[in-house]
């Protein structure tokens, strides 16, 4: 079980989680068994908890005015984390004993950032790894606070780090990867040994450390990303990812108000709206967990009567849809690149490419047509000036004879493995966008053909996303 950042943002939803959560799922046990009370007629638990919400964001912000020099305002942020905490770690416990002993651990843990702090403003520097072990604290806090609440109403919990519990990643600080091979054997010695002692594990969401026993994260979202690995490794019979939404859905509610919520999607199918916009999934997440066809549940901790989404091998609902979701990604840019030179020469995009990567830009679509004569690309928007800059600087008067930028654009994607194969789609698709008058700027679709994207002036994007769960009749999936 995977707690996100709202799920434990106070007291009272902490409390909520272990005791009307984590501890009845753990004392559900057989349910033929309504006798059952050792632990080997318990449900096995781990548990994987985020930063608080917002936490994460300050301790970024803290990096920035550590790097800009604002030293008061990293002092004022710090001040507000260190309270939050303490206020939380006071309150939480109804033993005194128990709140003696998380209180000790949270100072600990203060202290031990507030003297990192001090070697990063006195150096004025930032580096990625120092980086790393400061947005370690939002997680290595809450998990103790989690672990406790966990006691306060009997059950034997223990708070680990990524890693304590063994994830050993590469040194690829922000967005390190498991050596799956390591961490499976540690993460088995440690959590299996734990569980059949009756002991819940508490352990930290996002963060790992590298061979050398430095510590790394994972890349936002990561806590997701933990769950599964660790669910990889012990073969767990599932892994719930435990947020503030119901479950995937087939669009955003905040743009179509009667989006609905999808019982089940394919492995394939969550992987396209992770990487498309859907925010309450690692994108990936699902990787260490395909092989082993272990499904994921996503549910909401403030609605328990709600059942979620499953994302498994092979879903049996909606056999007929064709297409389950619309996403948009916004906030993006779209770049041009033409060249009569880049035409029926080899390696041109591998050198586009190289150029970017190296600058550690992502590309998040890409489209050429058979002409050679130009590849257009979408990047996030925060990433457009350093984009330009890396490609004029290396390519532009040689390869590339012209840079095009398009500012404000969304990426609108229709996912659904009823596409794979059936004809017509792309017709329903773009005739849906261009009956509301919107211009299609960039198409790309792969041979998977789980989903068609396309690019669309931003200001067009919600009315593109309506558009199409109209057309295929989304509001009415689940009737």
């Amino acid at each position: 079980m995977k707690f996100g950042g709202n799920a434990v943002a106070d007291v009272e939803r902490i409390r909520h989680v272990a005791r009307d959560i984590v501890k009845k799922a753990k004392e559900k046990g057989n349910d033929d068994d309504k006798h059952a009370t050792t632990s080997t007629d318990s449900n096995h638990i781990v548990v994987v908890v985020s930063a608080i919400k917002g936490v994460t964001d300050d301790l970024i912000k803290i990096c920035d005015s550590i790097i800009g020099g604002q030293s008061s305002r990293v002092y004022s942020i710090m001040h507000n984390i260190e309270e939050r905490h303490r206020s939380i770690a006071s309150n939480l416990c109804s033993k005194g004993s128990y709140t003696n002993e998380l209180t000790s651990i949270v100072d600990i843990l203060i202290k031990e950032m507030n003297d990192l702090l001090k070697g990063m403003m006195l150096l004025n520097e930032v580096t990625p790894r120092s980086r790393d072990y400061l947005l370690s604290f939002g997680e290595r806090l809450i998990a103790p606070m989690l672990c406790y609440a966990l006691k306060d109403v009997g059950v034997e919990a223990e708070h680990l780090t990524g890693k304590d519990a063994g994830i050993i990643t590469d040194s690829n600080y922000g967005d390190a990867r498991p050596l799956m091979d390591t961490t499976r054997l540690r993460v088995r010695h440690k959590i299996l040994s734990m569980l059949e002692h009756g002991t819940v594990p508490v352990v930290t969401g996002f963060i790992g450390s590298d061979q050398h026993g430095n510590i790394t994260t994972l890349g936002r979202g990561g806590s997701d990303y933990t769950a599964t690995i660790i669910a990889s490794c012990i073969d767990a019979d599932e892994v719930m990812l435990w947020t503030d939404v119901d479950g995937l859905m087939t669009a955003d509610p905040k743009i179509v108000k009667d989006a609905q919520v999808l019982r089940e999607v394919s492995y394939a199918e969550a992987m396209e709206m992770a990487l498309f916009g859907a925010k309450y999934l690692h994108p990936r997440a699902l990787e260490p967990i395909l092989d082993k066809g272990i499904p994921i549940r996503i549910r909401n901790v403030f609605n328990l009567e709600c059942q979620g989404t499953t994302i498994m091998k092979s879903p049996t609902a909606y056999p007929s849809k064709i297409v389950k979701a619309v996403t948009a990604i916004r906030n993006v840019s779209l770049i041009d690149v033409r060249g009569s030179s880049m035409v029926g020469s080899p390696g041109t995009a591998g050198r586009i490419f190289n150029v970017l990567g190296e600058n550690r830009i992502n590309i998040i679509m890409i489209s050429q047509g058979p002409s050679e004569a130009s590849i257009s690309m979408v990047v996030r928007k925060s990433d457009l000036d350093k984009a330009v800059n890396a490609l004029e600087l290396n390519l532009l008067g040689r390869l590339i004879k012209s840079i095009d930028v398009t500012d404000d654009v969304a990426i609108i994607a229709v996912v659904g493995a009823g596409m794979r194969g059936t004809k017509g789609v792309a017709a329903r698709v773009f005739k849906a966008v261009a009956d509301r008058g919107i211009n299609v700027i960039m198409i790309a679709q792969g041979s998977s053909e789980l989903n068609l994207a396309f690019v669309v002036e931003d200001r067009y994007a919600e009315d593109a996303v309506k558009a199409l769960h109209d057309e295929f009749e989304l509001d009415r999936i689940n009737q």
